[in-house]
């Protein structure tokens, strides 16, 4: 088997093994080379049918791809992960405040239409990213959708996703395009929604802001990911899938380089 710098290492292998290999069984292509084989399409960015034959038939590594999508692998995976480094930087396990942000990506005409629209403020053709991190920026809850649902709406979902799964969680950190009723709809969760707004709104300079610039890190380390600069999925969640296994990928190698 080549050695590809995607690959993952032995001790990233033996920290996520057991999640992703539940049954222990003689297979002809290893499970770990079907993680190396998805890790290596979000990092270059290359189609299914271009993955180098190392790897293992691409239609066999597909099939896994849609299994792990289908069972939620990829999301338990990105939880545990976020779990480990927390405990590794001395953090509790659970975070108590969360950063929510978005960003519009275009996407390829290989597309679900029913899934793309056109964010009119960013003037971007195709769907919107909404992730929220914790203070660290590790992925806490990921969603994808049409990109012309607004911030405070798209935001609906990925927010009730924290639900048993964060009790210690007590703020969500947004911009002001989260203004609106998404308040009510937190409050209601048990939190609190903190709207964080540019001294100027008016200028369209870049500004640092207190937390915020967290939740833009993330958005920027997913970026350094060639499959992640454009949608290239059919449907939004193999797109949601993508996004979980660049997070993984993130957290792996804060965790274990």
């Amino acid at each position: 088997m080549s050695r590809y710098p995607t690959n993952l290492t032995d001790k990233q292998w033996q920290v996520i093994k057991n999640i992703v290999e539940t049954k222990k069984r003689k297979r002809k292509h290893p499970l770990r080379e079907m993680i190396n084989a998805m890790m290596y399409i979000t990092k270059t960015g290359c189609q299914w049918r271009m993955l180098p034959q190392e790897f293992g038939p691409w239609q066999t590594v597909y099939f896994y791809f849609r299994k792990w999508k289908l069972e939620g692998i990829f999301e338990e995976l990105m939880h545990y992960l976020r779990e480990s480094v927390r405990k590794a930087f001395g953090k509790p396990v659970t975070p108590s405040v969360g950063l929510i942000d978005s960003r519009s990506v275009r996407t390829s005409h290989h597309i679900d239409s029913s899934e793309y629209g056109i964010d009119g403020g960013k003037k971007v053709k195709g769907r919107k990213e909404h992730i929220i991190v914790d203070t660290l920026g590790l992925p806490m809850a990921t969603k994808v959708h049409a990109a012309n649902i607004h911030d405070s709406v798209g935001a609906i979902e990925p927010i009730k996703q924290l639900r048993y799964i964060f009790p210690r969680l007590k703020k969500i950190i947004a911009d002001g395009g989260y203004r609106g009723k998404l308040a009510d709809t937190v409050k209601d969760l048990g939190w609190e929604l903190s709207v964080v707004l540019r001294p100027d709104e008016s200028s369209k300079k870049f500004q640092v802001l207190p937390l915020r610039w967290i939740v833009e890190r993330t958005f920027s380390w997913i970026e350094n990911y060639r499959r992640m600069t454009t949608d290239y999925e059919y449907k939004t969640k193999s797109a949601e899938a993508m996004l979980q296994i660049t997070c993984c990928q993130i957290m792996l190698k804060k965790l274990i380089q």
